[in-house]
């Protein structure tokens, strides 16, 4: 992969091939699909299942090593690692699946699982780290459409799998093995540093917005066909036609950067000069576009090259020149606000309350999602591929919504972020208490509001962290942050849910439990989880909410000026 240098391209069409990237790390979310295949293939009970689930969810959001690395290598090299993750990991589950190998003993599934899943660790962090501090300025916006899109794929997943690969396990698994690492192969070289977009541009709110339309058309697009698929017998033409508009949708953000390509050329010709030119240095701007490039955090600007250190690189000393004076660094602690290594960040109370807060949340929610299959089954549900399908585009609505929204309020009231978690958790209470008392014709719209809530945990979460602890080791502080889902998946999804599930099981004399009591003593207690975790969000609120009226008191983001050297 040839080195390109920083600034040579807007960043639009690196944002563009993210939206396929996170389409295939959202891979973790198909567990649903293909548990039932490896419980009766391989004999399991639902407590080994459940611990499989484990296995998902740790793999999935384990990314230390990632974020670690995501400073010091390119990010085509990151996603190159997770495709081969794909590889060796789903291999392993196809060829258990599908028979090819017989018995496969346990753990080494369970370590399969968790290779596999893993690759959604290197392919998200790439591409939301190398996108944020594409785009500094926009930061819960540009993690609520990605976060919006991982969260998403699980529709995709499913389309696929009812209409293309006709409900087959085997087939799902030799297409996330042999299929993502295409993906990432295809995009890999357009995720790549630019030059950060500008909070002056007047064409960016117009994208972003144009970005979150397509998303969701496509999710209502998604969450349609796929119940035409489990209600009518569909034809495989039509099945087929349903996934081409499908891929089309899933293109519909690369228009922006046809646009600005066109506009671009357009300029040439009436001879405009090209405010995208890479021969423009930063030195050669005058002072309005040197301005808001001063703005920018050192985590934002280190992008000369692909890697990064902890001294100051030359895009810093440029932009220290540009303001007149070369600073020596200050050897004390950062503040709120300014860049954290991840050691110094450890240490403060705010990031626990935060780490503490997505846990109960994240993790309350990745249980039921652990179990959706089972919970569908013991409520009399025939076909569960709906209520996947459905959590899944109520949690993109929820991640995309929760990045908008939080979005806006930070800026017009320098509200928190985090008191979107304390709002969202309290619901997230309620519904499942409606989940215990099973009350008739409650259980979809159980799903569908746990489904909002469980997505804006995530949209939240990211954009606070970089706010409070800076970008510049963003990636490692993000994914320590991302190890409340796999806790709370062991804790509270393969500990405690599953063993209630045998229990009831085995009082009613099989392996397959049916009614109320299967779940209900879960759902009292992942209550009582939320209710906790509401309380520690208010408690972050009051705690951080200086910080905000420091960084957006003049209504847009505004880094402290020590962090800007």
């Amino acid at each position: 992969m040839p080195a390109v240098k920083s600034g040579s391209r807007p960043p639009w069409l690196g944002l563009a091939a993210a939206v396929w990237v996170q389409v295939a790390a959202g891979a973790g979310y198909n567990f649903p699909l293909y548990s039932p295949a490896l419980k009766s293939v391989m004999g399991y009970n639902q407590q080994q299942l459940t611990m499989l689930g484990v296995a998902n969810d740790i793999g999935e959001n384990f990314g230390m090593l990632p974020g670690v690395f995501c400073n010091r290598l390119p990010p085509w090299l990151v996603l190159l690692i997770g495709a081969a993750s794909c590889f060796f990991g789903y291999g392993i589950l196809w060829l258990a699946v599908g028979r090819t190998v017989v018995l496969m003993p346990y753990w080494a599934l369970w370590i399969a699982l968790c290779i596999a899943t893993n690759s959604s660790a290197w392919l998200g962090t790439a591409v939301l780290v190398t996108n944020m501090r594409n785009f500094p300025f926009s930061r819960g916006t540009v993690a609520g459409i990605l976060k919006g899109y991982i969260g998403l794929s699980a529709a995709v997943y499913t389309l696929v799998y009812i209409g293309v690969l006709n409900h087959s396990p085997s087939k799902l698994l030799l297409l996330l093995t042999l299929g993502l690492p295409v993906v990432c192969f295809t995009m890999m070289y357009f995720i790549r540093p630019c030059t950060p977009a500008s909070e002056d541009d007047s064409s960016e709110h117009g994208h972003f917005l144009f970005t979150q339309i397509a998303s969701v058309f496509l999710g209502l697009y998604l969450l349609t066909s796929t119940l035409l698929g489990s209600v009518l017998a569909l034809s495989n033409t039509v099945t087929y036609i349903l996934f081409g508009i499908m891929i089309l949708l899933l293109l519909s953000p690369l228009a922006i950067p046809l646009k600005m390509t066109l506009c671009r050329k357009k300029m040439k010709k009436s001879g405009i000069p090209n405010p995208f030119s890479s021969s423009d240095q930063p030195s050669h701007f005058d002072q309005d576009k040197l301005e808001p490039l001063l703005a920018v955090s050192s985590s934002a600007t280190n992008l000369s090259s692909f890697h990064e250190s902890d001294d100051s690189t030359d895009v810093d000393t440029l932009l220290a020149e540009g303001e007149g004076a070369v600073q020596m660094s200050k050897k004390r602690k950062p503040k709120r606000g300014e860049d954290f290594r991840f050691l110094e960040a450890l240490v403060k109370a705010d990031f626990w309350l935060l780490f503490l807060c997505y846990f109960l949340g994240v993790g309350s929610g990745v249980t039921v999602l652990n179990n959706l299959a089972q919970i569908g089954t013991a409520a009399g549900v025939d076909d569960t591929t709906i209520l996947l399908c459905l959590f899944s585009f109520c949690n993109f609505v929820g991640r995309l919504g929760g990045g908008s929204v939080s979005e806006y309020f930070v800026r017009s009231r320098m509200l928190p972020r985090s008191v979107w978690m304390a709002f969202t958790q309290m619901v997230m209470a309620v519904t499942y208490l409606l989940f215990a008392l099973a009350l008739n014709s409650t259980l979809y719209a159980s799903t569908a509001v746990l489904g909002i809530c469980y997505g804006v945990q995530f949209s939240v979460m990211v954009p606070t962290a970089s706010e409070l602890f800076g970008l510049k080791h963003f990636g490692i502080i993000y994914n320590f942050m991302l190890l409340g889902n796999p806790l709370g998946a062991l804790l509270l999804s393969g500990i405690f849910a599953g063993f209630v599930y045998d229990k009831e099981a085995e009082k009613q004399g099989g392996a397959t439990c049916l009614g109320p009591s299967c779940f209900g003593l879960t759902f009292l207690v992942l209550a009582g989880v939320c209710v906790l975790g509401s309380v520690l969000s208010v408690i972050l609120t009051v705690r951080i909410r200086p910080v905000y009226q420091m960084l957006y008191s003049s209504g847009s983001f505004r880094l402290p000026r020590s962090s800007q050297h």
